[in-house]
């Protein structure tokens, strides 16, 4: 277990726009089913010399700055066309070929900008706050999918939050439903005809090394396209401020395309146009003491669309999302989650009646594996388990006392605020 007091020396990961670190462990860790309690967006915090600050691509700024961040989006069904690392996707006994200029063709009408207002309680008083980010149309309804970060500031505070179509035309919008635990929210544009939704694909079936664009707002520049590949997959990346309670753990698509401060909520597309991540956090350089940070790095993160499509389909439907939990704790702050892969999660809690404890798991026990996935990390640990849906059943492999093992569990469900 880490010291509560010491600044990390692995890589760190905030929001874009902030350079808030990786939470440090609390006295009395609490168990990793919990979600963010607070929607706020994270403020600045002071960075550490030559380390990767993991940044939402979002940030806030009080007495009417703009700041910017990610937003995600998803849809009712997956298209079952199987993008390759070719810049193609098959569809049966059909080849597509796909370029960035045909996929930004297709894509381009289903992506948003958003800007929101709202207040803001701090130290010196309540101050208002003004944010910029991106969003993709999931449903020609009028449904957004975001980032919770980027509406965040009008939660509960009388703001508002409006919607620029790629078309220029800027219409208000409803906060539908928000999802701390992923940093997902939908919103809604009404009175609204021909709206594209977006066409989502199958993250499940991504390739490292395929060809992806970026479309969003980065710096409000609206209808931004930049292009990449996916640089790996499945990387667990727990992003937010502690502080502020407003902590996602994301199972992310990383991808060097270019990604910045108002991209968040934006789409991540394959060569066909189609959706396969919401763009949301960055790493970034930290500069010890400023609060500084750098943009594009070419290290960006994207909530994969599997997730984001079946979290948005929760939210329009109850406003509220279920994500898979086992009843334990784990080290927010674990240093073992930039380890070798394998290293294992520590357990430091285990919940009497959880999910956990039912199956044999006990404190100290170290989880190296999630079925055949491995484990890296409280973080990964926590983005293993919430990749599978309530109810499945997963196998565990743990070291007790230097002796391997293996335990089946059924996974419970916890609702996010």
């Amino acid at each position: 277990m880490t010291d509560p007091h010491q600044m990390p020396e692995t890589p760190w990961w905030s929001q874009p726009g902030t350079t808030a670190v990786l939470p440090t462990e609390p006295s009395a860790p609490p168990a990793y089913e919990e979600r963010p309690a607070a929607p706020k967006p994270p403020r600045k915090r002071p960075g550490t010399s030559a380390l990767l600050a993991l940044a939402l691509v979002a940030g806030g700024a009080a007495g009417g700055g703009v700041a910017e961040y990610f937003q995600k989006d998803g849809t009712t069904s997956l298209s079952s066309s199987t993008p390759l690392a070719s810049g193609t996707v098959t569809n049966g006994s059909k080849t597509i070929s796909g370029t960035p200029e045909s996929a930004a063709a297709t894509i381009g009408p289903s992506v948003v900008t958003i800007e929101v207002t709202g207040q803001e309680s701090t130290g010196f008083g309540t101050q208002s706050v003004s944010d910029t980010g991106s969003g993709v149309i999931i449903r020609d309804s009028g449904y957004i999918l975001t980032n919770n970060h980027v509406v965040a500031a009008a939660v509960g505070t009388g703001g508002s939050v409006n919607v620029t179509l790629s078309t220029g035309k800027t219409v208000p919008a409803r906060i539908i439903g928000t999802d701390s635990t992923t940093d997902l929210a939908v919103i809604k544009i009404d009175g609204q005809s021909g709206l594209k939704a977006v066409t989502v694909a199958s993250s499940d079936t991504l390739k490292v090394g395929q060809a992806v664009i970026a479309v969003g707002a980065p710096l409000g520049l609206s209808n931004t396209v930049t292009e990449g590949i996916v640089s790996t997959l499945h990387r667990a990346v727990r992003t937010g401020d502690s502080s502020g309670g407003s902590q996602a753990v994301i199972d992310a698509v990383q991808t060097d395309a270019a990604i910045n401060p108002g991209n968040s909520g934006g789409a991540l597309a394959d060569l066909a146009g189609r959706l396969i991540g919401i763009n949301s956090a960055i790493a970034s350089v930290g500069s010890s003491g400023t609060g500084t940070q750098s943009g594009n790095i070419g290290v960006g993160f994207a909530i994969p669309s599997a997730t984001a499509a079946k979290v948005a389909d929760q939210l329009i439907a109850s406003g509220k999302a279920v994500h898979s939990q086992i009843g334990v704790s784990v080290p927010q702050n674990d240093s073992s989650d930039s380890g070798a892969p394998g290293s294992g999660a520590q357990i430091t809690d285990v919940s009497a009646s959880g999910p956990a404890a039912k199956a044999g798991l006990a404190t100290g026990d170290v989880v190296t594996k999630v079925n055949d996935r491995l484990i890296t990390g409280g973080t990964d640990l926590i983005a293993a388990i919430r990749s599978y849906d309530p109810g499945t059943t997963v196998t565990l492999t743990i070291t007790r006392g230097g002796v391997t093992k293996t335990l089946k569990v059924v996974l419970a469900s916890a609702a996010s605020s």
